[in-house]
């Protein structure tokens, strides 16, 4: 059932606040990642990807940025700063953020048939 999202569909699905991007919302995505560590970010990630994250810190939007992600999500009900806000809009990245918990986000998204990309075993 693999297929791809777009970000204004993840929007919906996740309930989630966009906090900017709004232009960028038909871009589609092809995979998702979640991960407080951004090293495991790093390790992961395909472009045409969306993040979903609880951790805020500017270190996000430059991985994100890095990686050629197209969205990043803050769960938990975080909140990114502005200047992390700035960063994304600067990058042309979408940033929004949901009340639901990293478990629940990624499950609704996977449901909806959206996948992760396999990891080789270390």
């Amino acid at each position: 059932m693999d297929r791809n999202l777009k970000i204004r569909k993840i929007r919906e699905l996740l309930d989630a606040e966009l906090l900017c991007g709004e232009d960028q919302l038909d871009r589609e995505v092809y995979s998702a990642c979640s991960s407080d560590m951004m090293s495991d970010v790093l390790a992961f990630v395909k472009d045409q990807a969306v993040l979903l994250t609880g951790l805020v810190n500017p270190q996000v939007m430059r991985t994100a940025e890095m990686m050629d992600m197209h969205c990043v999500v803050f769960v938990r009900g975080k909140n990114p700063t502005p200047e992390m806000v700035e960063l994304a809009q600067s990058s042309g990245i979408v940033v929004m953020h949901s009340a639901l918990r990293m478990y629940e986000a990624c499950g609704t998204l996977y449901s909806a048939g959206l996948n992760g990309t396999k990891v080789a075993a270390e």
